[in-house]
């Protein structure tokens, strides 16, 4: 369905309120901090040019020295263009909040400082937005265009499907993107089996081993244990499965708060086991911290 001229007005200044405050943290704080933490993809032949006092002499190109008659190094720069990738979670129970902002649009606002820093910094980025399925790939380029267009999608987008499928969204990376690149998971992590563990190990394994994989997940902090407010009735937004919940219970409660421990428990070990870079961010938090405390541990 076509936009208004009133809600492409709206999302238009959505998307410039969104483009001004990540410019300024990615201008003021992020860009250096990303640089160091995401070095490129090694070190590229420049030039050959004559000894200089002070040179490694494990750089000497002795073939050129040989014709020369004149000590000559190989001088090497690093390779700084990255590709960046998001995996941005755009299924149904991002729509939760109880705090000042709901957890799609805190990964929304997150995704966009990524996406600017990256763009500062020459990098090529684009963006994979997924539900229990891939909604819509968005190849990686460069510039302010390639920001916008991101943006507005990560406002705009209307996913066909509520559930939730990080396997999916891995697996596509992998099929997609050939070369090593740097990419970030940006999910609330709610993909989990019966028994509270994670559902996509296999392909979180295969692209672990593949791309620079780092998980941002944001979560609300209501989410960690259910309120004593009596009968209520409760749905779950991706299944659509409904049921009445007596939060008077304190078993219930306990019970409930038991198994989401278990499952950021189950959720941690999986990052861990397999190396990955990870931060956890509330829906009422500050992400600058957090996104600095990941990028130093690079």
């Amino acid at each position: 369905m076509p936009l208004s001229s009133h809600s492409t007005s709206e999302l238009l200044k959505k998307i410039r309120k969104i483009e001004i405050k990540t410019k300024a943290l990615s201008h003021q704080i992020f860009a250096g901090e990303y640089h160091s933490a995401f070095k490129g993809r090694g070190m590229a032949f420049s030039e050959v040019r004559e000894y200089q006092w002070g040179d490694d002499v494990r750089s000497m190109d002795w073939n050129v020295t040989a014709r020369q008659n004149v000590p000559h190094v190989k001088v090497f720069e690093e390779e700084r263009e990255l590709t960046v990738v998001l995996l941005v979670d755009v299924s149904r129970s991002g729509l939760f909040g109880t705090q000042s902002t709901i957890k799609r649009e805190k990964l929304a606002e997150i995704a966009a400082v990524l996406v600017y820093s990256a763009i500062l910094n020459n990098d090529k980025v684009g963006a994979l937005f997924f539900s229990d399925h891939v909604e819509k790939f968005i190849a990686p380029n460069k510039g302010r265009t390639q920001l916008l267009h991101i943006i507005k999608e990560m406002l705009e987008l209307q996913p066909t499907s509520d559930g939730t499928d990080i396997s999916a969204a891995l697996r596509f990376l992998t099929n997609a993107i050939k070369k090593k690149c740097t990419s970030f998971l940006l999910s609330d992590m709610l993909d989990v089996d019966e028994k509270g563990a994670p559902r996509y190990e296999d392909a979180l394994k295969i692209v672990s081993n593949r791309h620079d994989l780092s998980v941002i997940k944001v979560f609300d902090p209501r989410e960690k244990s259910i309120p004593n407010v009596g009968l209520v009735h409760v749905k779950d937004s991706e299944t659509g499965q409904a049921a009445w919940v007596n939060t008077s219970s304190r078993k219930v409660r306990v019970a409930y708060e038991n198994w989401f421990a278990s499952v950021q428990e189950k959720e941690t070990k999986l990052l861990n086991k397999y190396k990955i870079d990870n931060v956890s961010i509330a829906t009422d938090q500050d992400y600058v911290k957090a996104l600095m405390a990941l990028f130093s541990k690079r």
